[in-house]
């Protein structure tokens, strides 16, 4: 007879229905996003049913995030996705995928009554086999320049394969791995600013040195300025109003209106007089509005004036030409002035710009996105940003291994050769590890409209007797040499992918029981008095 200990509100799974119900929450997150893998991977259109909003997109962690999700084994490959986002930019589809195939295996496992603690046991040789495969099989042109960047374009084409650029691919790894090699080897993804104005199409983006802003100059100021020392502030402009809540003024008669005024400019007028003492300042770029008297001011002193770089602009500003953001002006000595060789007025399309060239930070630079419409150009600063992050950790971790099924597949070669030298049970669980390495090759060759059984069967055959860089050609629908088509990957995404996913697999493979409970309410927190 069981006894129910719970109170009310409070439902409770355990065993074999609370194992069914996190495989059945992660499996279907993995098929979820399945069809989004590989360079013919297709998108989702994710609609908001409170807002008008919309977004299309492939990357997983972004579909995801966007959904949100009841089971809370789903929620695990949710948080798995994010922090492979975080981590490395990319790979979020396979790491999920990986997981939820490995899932799938253990499940069939179970069914033939073999412990759950068996089987992390048997997954937790095979992924360490599998990483030692794919560090013997990665290779390290970190040395060689020229080889180097090679290897940086064919990982940036890959990336950009699955992604809505992969019609310009060529073009926009170029563009990803010049901003990335600017930056040497201080990868700080701030330095790079991605600008996305609407019109024109993607084949028009390009990348310009320098950072750019989108605001003017003030009315009268000169569209062109040279050995420029800029002050970012954040501070109000406006003329400077008594600001007591709640204090009202009342006066009997006009004069003593304009005395107020009249006090008013003077404190603006003492303000400007403290940024005039700056010295050099030829440029003064405020988070705020700045009105029309100071500016007036400004301009006397033959001091340039942008209001209202909102505050990503000024943070981004001040972190490229080397300045602080103040908010008072009373010690000039304490301030670090921002600097840049030249600022102007550009156009973009339609609109008036202002570029910053020669910055301190002399790596910075602006990536300028042009496409059809907000959501086109949403997802390709996704994308970018993918292969930008893969890139960055790339230039730090320099070792590369074969895309298109290629690793996969060789990992999984390795992990079969193992799973013959283990005895009993567990050596049914490291088998299990290899079918759910090949099953990502699986998919990408059903994405691709592919007869996977075939093709797979083949690759397995050529790897399994040697020719260890052959994997997909998914344009031609065969088996190739994956060296030669360029089909490049970062070491360190792979790792990523197998270790997270293994890990994420076994938090889930080790629960017996869910339980949903309300959280306690204060009054009940105590129990009856």
């Amino acid at each position: 007879m069981s006894v129910n200990i719970f109170g009310d509100q409070v439902t409770e799974e355990r065993a074999e229905n609370a194992r069914l119900s996190a495989f059945i929450g992660a499996i279907a997150v993995g098929d979820l996003v399945k069809t989004t893998l590989g360079p013919k991977g297709m998108d989702k259109l994710l609609q908001s049913a409170s807002s008008d909003s919309s977004l299309i997109t492939n990357d997983g962690a972004t579909i995801l995030k966007s959904i949100p999700l009841d089971n809370p084994a789903a929620k695990v490959l949710v948080n798995l996705s994010k922090v492979q986002d975080d981590n490395i930019g990319d790979g979020t589809t396979s790491v999920t995928v990986l997981a939820s195939e490995l899932l799938r295996e253990a499940e069939k496992l179970i069914n033939q009554k073999i412990h759950p603690q068996t089987i992390i046991e048997g997954y937790r040789i095979a992924s360490k086999v599998a990483i030692d495969a794919l560090e013997n099989t990665a290779i390290d042109n970190g040395t060689d320049a020229t080889k180097f960047r090679e290897d940086l374009i064919n990982i940036a084409k890959t990336t950009l394969s699955s992604k809505i650029l992969s019609q310009d691919k060529a073009q926009f790894a170029e563009l990803a791995v010049n901003a990335i090699l600017r930056l040497k080897n201080n990868v700080n993804l701030e330095h790079i600013q991605i600008l996305k104005i609407v019109g024109g199409k993607l084949a028009d983006s390009y990348l310009d040195e320098g950072f750019i802003l989108n605001k003017k100059f003030g009315i009268n100021q000169p569209k062109k300025l040279e050995n420029c020392n800029i002050l970012i502030a954040n501070t109000s402009m406006d003329t400077d109003k008594v600001k007591i809540f709640g204090a009202k003024f009342k006066v009997n008669s006009t004069a003593k209106l304009a005395e107020l005024e009249k006090s008013e400019k003077e404190k603006m007028k003492a303000k400007v007089e403290k940024i005039k003492k700056f010295g050099k300042v030829n440029c003064f770029v405020n988070r705020q509005l700045i009105y029309d008297y100071p500016e007036e001011l400004l301009s006397d002193a033959g001091v340039s004036t942008i209001e209202h770089a909102d505050f990503d602009g000024v943070e981004r500003l001040a972190l490229v030409t080397g300045g602080e953001v103040v908010s008072t002006f009373d010690h000039p000595e304490k301030v670090k002035l921002g600097y840049c060789d030249s600022i102007e007025e550009i156009m973009i399309g339609e609109d008036l710009f202002t570029k910053f060239s020669g910055v301190k930070a002399g790596e910075a630079c602006t990536v300028v996105l042009r496409g059809a419409t907000e959501q086109v150009l949403d997802e390709a600063e996704r994308s970018l940003h993918d292969a930008l992050s893969v890139l960055s950790q790339t230039v730090k971790f320099t070792k590369t291994v074969l895309g298109g099924g290629c690793a996969e597949m060789i990992m999984s070669k390795a992990v079969d050769q193992v799973a013959s030298n283990i005895d009993g049970k567990k050596s049914l669980a490291v088998e299990s590890f290899a079918k759910a390495l090949r099953e990502l090759p699986i998919i990408l060759a059903d994405n691709a409209g592919f007869d996977s059984s075939e093709l797979i069967t083949k690759l397995r055959t050529a790897i399994y007797g040697g020719l260890l860089t052959s994997g997909l050609d998914l344009n031609n629908g065969k088996i190739a040499d994956m060296r030669e088509l360029g089909i490049v990957e970062s070491y360190k995404l792979k790792y990523h992918v197998v270790n997270s996913a293994t890990e994420a697999a076994e938090v889930l493979l080790r629960v017996d029981n869910i339980i949903k409970a309300k959280p306690r309410t204060a009054d009940r927190a105590h129990g009856p008095m």
